[in-house]
């Protein structure tokens, strides 16, 4: 399991066909590496002159020193290969519950990557996610294409990043809905590094499912919407908790009443095991985008799922 060779020349051939493609799109923030060797089981990202790393949980039984110096070796390597100015570390357990929101007790540093022309706080070591999912850049982008004129809401928003690409298109208002005051907080800090007019750009802290009863009840439309709500989330501050393959119809269905005709919803998760309730295919008319929707970066092509859904007629 210690023959580094292997790991490091995936990761060098890897770096180098990606690097250049990056620069051409205008990226700092990209995958170089997921699991492609399987006795290295890390997802590599570049952010910057900063490199992140996630172990993915084998169940393989190693003694702590053992560990400790093979993880200290293959940091080494991707500090080496991308010539990264720090490299932080993570390990992924298996686990249920709402892991973007889990602090790793460290406080780490916020700095800026710029994607496609718009910017973002990210810190790599606070949480278990960075503050920029990189699989949904693709999808980003699209919203940022069909985004002049419309209005905009984005749910289980996290800090933020499809409003900025929304507003950088053309939308002349949004709503960003998430529970949590960090990642809230977080996304008014990129809605100002971008520019974003805070009054016709609202940020609203609020339970999803509370917040389309209310927006249904206070007539509220709008012409694009992502939803990209986590596998499952048992926050104390939630009224319910979440099961995206048991809530689909609820969360879709909430989302689509608030959706004007001629509009667009872009549903996605990141749950693996995930299957599309056939009843939203026969009362919607609804588009798998997951080929186009997970970048090229990306070897694992079923990181997630994305449909394109509108009213059918």
């Amino acid at each position: 399991m210690n023959d580094y060779a292997a790991f490091a020349n995936r990761l060098a051939k890897n770096y180098k066909h990606l690097a250049k493609w990056a620069r051409r799109q205008g990226l700092d923030a990209w995958r170089i590496y997921d699991r492609d060797v399987p006795q290295f089981p890390f997802a590599v990202d570049v952010y910057g002159a900063h490199a992140h790393v996630a172990e993915f949980d084998t169940g393989w039984q190693m003694e702590d020193a053992e560990y400790d110096a093979w993880v200290a070796e293959c940091l080494a390597v991707v500090r080496q290969v991308t010539g990264a100015e720090r490299v932080a570390f993570k390990t992924r357990r298996r686990q249920k519950g709402e892991n973007q929101y889990e602090k790793t007790g460290e406080a780490g540093e916020d700095f800026v990557i710029e994607e496609a022309g718009q910017r973002f706080w990210v810190n790599l070591d606070a949480y278990l996610d960075t503050g920029l999912f990189l699989d949904h850049r693709n999808t980003r982008k699209r919203v940022r294409d069909e985004a002049a004129g419309k209005r905009f809401l984005n749910l289980f928003a996290y800090t933020g990043s499809f409003t900025v690409y929304a507003a950088a298109g053309g939308a002349v208002e949004s709503e960003t809905v998430d529970l949590s005051n960090t990642y809230q907080d977080w996304s008014r800090r990129n809605f100002e590094l971008n520019g974003l007019d805070l009054s016709k750009h609202a940020l609203i802290r609020d339970d999803v499912f509370q917040y389309l009863e209310d927006a249904a009840f206070q007539g509220k439309t709008f012409d694009l919407i992502v939803m990209d709500p986590p596998s499952f989330s048992n926050s104390k501050k939630m009224l319910d908790v979440l099961d995206v393959q048991r809530d689909q119809r609820r969360l879709v269905d909430g989302a689509m009443r608030l959706l004007a005709p001629g509009g667009v919803l872009y549903f996605s998760n990141n749950l693996r095991s995930f299957e599309l309730d056939p009843a939203l295919a026969e009362a919607y008319a609804i588009e798998d985008i997951s080929a186009q929707s997970v970048p090229e970066d990306f070897r694992n092509k079923k990181i997630h799922q994305c449909w394109r859904i509108r009213h059918a007629g």
